[in-house]
């Protein structure tokens, strides 16, 4: 079997070889025809530049190596100047770019210069122009053909495998056979390896120039070489695992040197190659291991493996191999911090340091411009950047390769020693790569990401506090007081110097950046003060006094002014342009989230909660001094803070603090004065050229109106305490007749000054209620489920407050919405006041019979029944006359629908349950109420009253007259 192998690997070889020598003389043939071809260019008298001859003469033996496999392209004639790539920069420095506005006008439109210079120039402008045109006219590059494919491709890769294994298999076969000693196998193995990599560099200077270009990814030469290379890795790991001949500094120096020589090889034979050295110098420290390993000579070496490879990729412009050795730094660094015994962090940091500086003054090199173009028409910058190639691979892959050892760090705090610190370098790392480097965006996102994650590790998951070990939030304390207890040390100190420098770094970049790219500006005026927030936040919440924290107010104040004075300076840079000023946005809005976060730390309850929105009313009116957008909505984010205080929080200062008085207390300044701050403001923009933020200034007074009023009734009437009972039917009937006046109100507003949000928001207010009401005074809490008691005073009792007066109020509402509201609105509220005054109807008929307590399980008596009809059907009369004197369809169309359902209730019900007298008595009374339902219709839609006396024919004409 092995003897088959040899002489497969062999054949393979003897073929590639072959090969390679047919298409060497073809491609000879075919730049003697090219070169021929361009000496007839030279004796017409057209000069091209030499750059672009080397150019044509590159390109054109790539198309010529591509068809030289195929014996019917041969015979046709091959393209003048080959199919040319796009050039370098330095290709533009031609004769056509130098040439005068007028020589390329006389080129293209003809006439003579006017001088030997510009004759020249028209001269050097013309041939350009015509090499251009025999570019343009060239045909496209054929498909490779499959005998180029088998033969110049496959046959590399396979050969290149084979005589791999053949190497291999010839130490197995000498080993299995005895015939030499292990320090000769060994030795032959290792010149083998040399012999290959010499052979490799022979066939590269001899057809290099050929098809370098033609077969990059199957080249003879880098695949003897990768032969070589994996032979002579080979052989030193035998020598040192198996057979002890080398010790471990002396196998890892070798293995060292082959990694590192074949990573250079790689810059005459191609990116595999590369990726090939890598592969070993990753696997060359896992190895071989010693008895006292050395952190610092381990990533000593990766930290020069990983430049070499960085370096090449430099060089050659690679984009694969860089992102594979940043993945193979990550690695190493995350398996040394979480699996070795002792942990010596400074070894991992100068890796990761080299690693940073590596992409910011060695990559990208020409792959990507520093500080590219800004598009007018894109006043931020094209996101495609963020998407190239470079971008993502090398950006991504560094980022990740610096952010997973510091969180590793972030978690192995305090078990490792300088872990916090480490943690706190690497971040400062990210942060400053992203900002030095305009392409790396995507480090300082990174940077950001695991700042704010290592907050939470660093301080909230080992202090506990707010935060518990499963991120959730715990309720705060009624004192608040005490500073709460730290379970173990928390770095808070470092945490906020981090927070500072972070600060500086941020703000740096947006000043370094704004002037070329408003993009890069645009996201670091974001992360700017988003991290030291985040990182102030988490430490306040866990380590810090709720009640007061000086440090942290401090500190929190001197970030708020720090990021407004920022926001001033650039918009003063940026002058009065039109178009959105992110930074100017981001800064303005870090800067009031520090003075918001200033006053949590330095004032407590109702303090804070006025001096929130006392803030934001302060930010509305320095619209008259700067006229930023983004002031006015700073308002509208201290009223959703003060949404957040409240829904946390109802009782403003606590339930032990709360007074019982009613109205006059803590909740009416909690819920009152944002009301009338937000008012005002909305107010003060009246002639602000943004009518969603008015709008929005509008809505919220109206709602914080509302709230106001809903919680002094739920205050009141459950004597000075709010907590979480079911509220009664009478404070749910004062919600919705609060409700129904606040939609009124907005309606009036919205008359007296058209607003969307009071014409939109009276509406769905009213809809709410509606639904409310169904779901509340109907279901939830009505009386005959309940149970709940009545009082003792008929009509002034439960069921006129919960049924009667907001009926009534529906009522009043709809015909105050008529013609001024959309009819199926007004037709929704009018329908709402019906069903609640039928259902005072019907419960007080049932209180009549029952007392006080009108529960279900009580039944239904004879009279009780028969009164129902009774009642329904004066009520069914009461809306038709009603209707007909307000014109209102609605009310006739309901009168309708009770008067039949009181029909369907006698001929159903009355008829089973009523006996004697009352049986007929109902049916008496229903037939007669229908013949004067009948009559009042008839009369409703003749127009006329029939007089009594007249009949025939002669009422008709006397009818048809008068009409």
């Amino acid at each position: 079997m092995l003897e088959i192998l040899s002489l497969i690997a062999i054949g393979v070889a003897l073929y590639t070889l072959v090969a390679a020598r047919n298409s060497h003389h073809k491609l000879g043939d075919e730049l003697m025809r090219l070169k021929g071809e361009v000496d007839a260019l030279k004796a017409a008298g057209i000069a091209l530049p030499a750059e672009t001859v080397a150019q044509v003469g590159v390109d054109a033996a790539e198309t010529a190596s591509a068809e030289a496999l195929d014996a019917d392209t041969l015979r046709q004639d091959p393209p003048a100047h080959g199919a040319l790539e796009e050039p370098a920069p330095e290709a533009f420095d031609s004769p056509w770019a130098a040439a005068s506005e007028a020589a390329r006008g006389r080129v293209i439109f003809g006439g003579a210069p006017a001088g030997p210079a510009e004759a020249a120039a028209a001269t050097d402008v013309s041939a350009a122009s015509t090499t251009a045109d025999a570019i343009a006219a060239a045909p496209a590059k054929p498909r490779e053909s499959l005998e180029s494919r088998i033969g110049a491709r496959w046959a590399v890769w396979v050969g290149g495998i084979a005589l791999a294994l053949g190497g291999i298999f010839l130490v197995k076969y000498s080993i299995e056979a005895g015939l030499l000693n292990p320090a000769v196998r060994l030795s032959l193995a290792a010149l083998f390896g040399l012999a290959l990599m010499a052979v490799g560099e022979v066939l590269r200077r001899r057809t290099q120039p050929l098809i370098a270009n033609a077969f990059q990814n199957a080249m003879i030469p880098g695949v003897l070489t990768a032969a070589g290379a994996v032979t002579l890795f080979a052989v030193t790991y035998v020598a040192h695992e198996f057979y002890g001949y080398l010790g471990p500094l002396t196998a890892f120096a070798l293995l060292a040197a082959v990694s590192l020589a074949t990573i250079g090889l790689s810059l005459l034979h191609g990116q595999a190659l590369a990726g090939l050295g890598l592969l070993a110098s990753l696997l060359t420290p896992a190895l071989v291991s010693t008895n006292d390993p050395s952190p610092w000579g381990l990533f000593g070496f990766l930290g020069v493996a990983w430049l070499a490879t960085f370096l090449s990729a430099r060089i050659c412009r690679w984009q694969v191999v860089p992102a594979l050795a940043n993945a193979g730094m990550a690695l190493w660094a995350v398996l040394y911090l979480a699996g070795a015994d002792v942990v010596d962090v400074v070894p991992v940091l100068t890796a990761l340091a080299v690693l940073a500086l590596g992409h910011g003054f060695v990559w990208p090199g020409g792959l990507v411009a520093e500080e590219p173009p800004v598009p007018a028409e894109k006043p931020i910058g094209a996101l495609d950047r963020l998407l190239t190639p470079p971008a993502i691979a090398v950006s991504i892959t560094g980022a990740l390769a610096i952010a997973f050892p510091a969180l590793v760090l972030a978690r192995s705090v305090p078990a490792v020693a300088l872990a916090d610190y480490g943690f706190v370098f690497l971040v400062l790392a990210l942060a400053l790569l992203g900002a030095l480097r305009g392409w790396a965006i995507y480090p300082a996102l990174f940077s950001a990401i695991v700042a704010m994650t290592g907050a939470v590790t660093l301080i909230a998951l080992p202090g506990g506090g707010l935060i518990d070990a499963l991120g959730t939030l715990a309720p705060p304390t009624l004192e608040g007081t005490a500073p709460i207890a730290v379970l173990g040390p928390v770095p808070v100190d470092l945490m906020l110097a981090l927070a500072v420098v972070y600060a500086a770094i941020g703000l740096a970049a947006v000043r370094l950046r704004a002037p070329g790219s408003p993009l890069y500006a645009a996201i670091w005026s974001g992360l700017a003060p988003a991290v030291p927030f985040a990182i102030l936040a988490i430490s306040f919440l866990n380590t810090g006094n709720l009640s007061f924290d000086l440090k942290h107010g401090l500190l929190s104040i001197a970030f708020g002014l720090v990021f407004f004075v920022a926001a001033e300076a650039f918009s003063r840079e940026r002058g009065e342009e039109d178009g959105l000023f992110i930074p100017q946005w981001a800064l303005a809005a870090g800067g009031f989230a520090f003075l918001l976060l200033a006053l949590h730390a330095l004032t407590d309850g109702l303090a804070t909660t006025l001096g929130i929105v006392a803030l934001g009313t302060a930010a509305v009116f320095a619209t008259r001094l700067r006229p930023w957008p983004v002031l006015p909505w700073l308002m509208a984010g201290a009223a959703a803070v003060v949404a957040g205080r409240i829904a946390w929080e109802p009782t403003i200062v606590g339930a032990a603090n709360l007074s019982r008085t009613p109205v006059f207390n803590q909740l009416l300044a909690g819920y009152g004065i944002p009301a009338a701050l937000l008012a005002l403001s909305a107010f003060e923009l009246r002639r602000w050229p943004g009518l969603r933020i008015r709008n929005l200034m509008q809505a919220l007074a109206s709602l914080f109106l509302l709230l106001t009023a809903a919680i002094l009734v739920r205050h009141g009437m459950n004597g000075g305490v709010l907590d979480s009972s079911v509220p009664t039917l009478g404070e749910q009937a004062t919600y919705t007749l609060l409700v129904i006046g606040a939609s009124a109100i907005m309606m009036s507003l919205d008359l007296k000054s058209p607003s969307p949000v009071f014409r939109y928001g009276s509406m769905v207010v009213g809809g709410l209620s509606v639904l409310s009401v169904l779901l509340a005074h109907f279901i939830g809490l009505n009386p005959y489920f309940t149970g709940e008691l009545l009082g003792r005073w008929p009509v002034l009792d439960l069921l006129l407050v919960g049924y009667l007066l907001p009926g009534i109020a529906y009522g009043g509402l709809a015909l105050y919405a008529r013609d001024r509201r959309p009819l199926p609105y007004v037709i929704m509220l009018a329908l709402a006041g019906v069903a609640l005054v039928f259902a005072w109807f019907t419960l007080s008929v049932r209180r009549y019979w029952h007392g006080e307590n009108i529960a279900d399980w009580k039944g239904f008596l004879q009279p009780e029944t028969y009164t129902y009809s009774v009642v329904w059907l004066l009520l069914g009369v009461l809306m038709l006359v009603i209707g007909s004197r307000v014109d209102s369809k609605s009310l006739r169309l309901f009168s309708a629908g009770l008067v039949l359902i009181t029909v369907i209730k006698v001929f159903l019900i009355d008829m089973a349950n009523l006996e004697g007298i009352l049986r007929a008595l109902s049916f008496i009374g229903l037939g007669a109420v229908l013949i004067g339902i009948g009559l009042f219709y008839q009369k409703i839609l003749s127009g006329q009253n029939i007089p009594s006396g007249k009949s025939g024919t002669g009422e008709k004409a006397e009818l048809n007259a008068e009409a």
